[in-house]
């Protein structure tokens, strides 16, 4: 059975022309972030790799009466292009309203292949930017009266998932560093949360993972009988960055059909 089509997003009038800055946005999850944040009318600027991709979401979203999205190319795992990326987006839109840090990768590994260089490497693809990310537009969102930061995380460090070990344990991390930097940046009137989805059916997911088996485990996973789709995470983001999420902090918000 396929999901009921997707009915379109709620419309924030606080989220025009703020601006956003989205990682990983040029596909998957954070692409469907991108789109969601067009539409309300912001002024979004993304990370990523994938040139090809990305280029083609900016002319998707380009042309009517919405500021065009402002794609750089940058390697996350070099922080400092990752600054000197933060530093050209604020340069080009201006303080950030809004950070989304959504870049990942799930990689699968057996416990004893795992050597230090490639725990490290995970890490590093999978939390340690989006530390640095807060770090690097903090100062300038304090001095603007405040924002909101959404980190993505993921259900898989809630369940008894194999392969997965070193993907949960940086996903498990995000949760945590969300709720000590909400605490921390709230009085500067920067709000921090994170988004946890269950399996979402992004293009990589189904290419890579989802096999029937698979889709069997997660539909009787799931208290809701339809997978989930990347604009269903998207939703939840803009209500968070959005001023309709205003009093929200210090939060982990879960997407997944009730799985957990």
């Amino acid at each position: 059975m396929s999901s009921p089509p997707i009915e379109p997003t709620a419309t924030y009038p606080s989220l025009r022309d703020r601006a956003v800055l989205v990682t990983g946005g040029g596909s998957g999850i954070g692409a469907a972030i991108v789109r969601a944040f067009a539409h309300q009318h912001s002024r979004v600027a993304f990370l990523d790799v994938v040139d090809d991709a990305s280029k083609k979401l900016v002319a998707e979203l380009a042309g009517g009466d919405r500021p065009r999205p402002l794609f750089v190319h940058c390697d996350l795992l070099d922080i400092g292009a990752l600054r000197t990326a933060i530093r050209e987006v604020e340069g080009r839109l201006g303080p950030l309203d809004v950070l989304v840090n959504n870049a990942a990768s799930d990689e699968r590994h057996e416990i004893d292949a795992v050597e230090p260089a490639y725990f490290d490497d995970r890490i590093a693809v999978n939390l340690r930017h989006y530390f640095f990310a807060i770090q690097a537009v903090r100062d300038a969102m304090a001095n603007n009266g405040g924002g909101a930061i959404v980190n993505l995380g993921s259900i898989v460090w809630r369940l008894p998932l194999p392969d997965v070990a070193v993907y949960a344990t940086a996903k498990a991390a995000i949760a945590g560093m969300t709720r000590i930097l909400g605490a921390e940046l709230g009085p500067q009137r920067i709000r921090v949360n994170c988004v946890e989805p269950g399996f979402v059916t992004t293009e990589r997911q189904k290419r890579l993972w989802l096999t029937p088996e698979l889709e069997s485990r997660v539909r009787a996973g799931q208290c809701l009988p339809d997978l989930i789709e990347p604009d269903s995470i998207a939703d939840i983001v803009l209500f968070l960055a959005s001023d309709a999420g205003r009093m929200c902090t210090r939060q982990t918000f879960v997407v997944d059909g009730g799985w957990t």
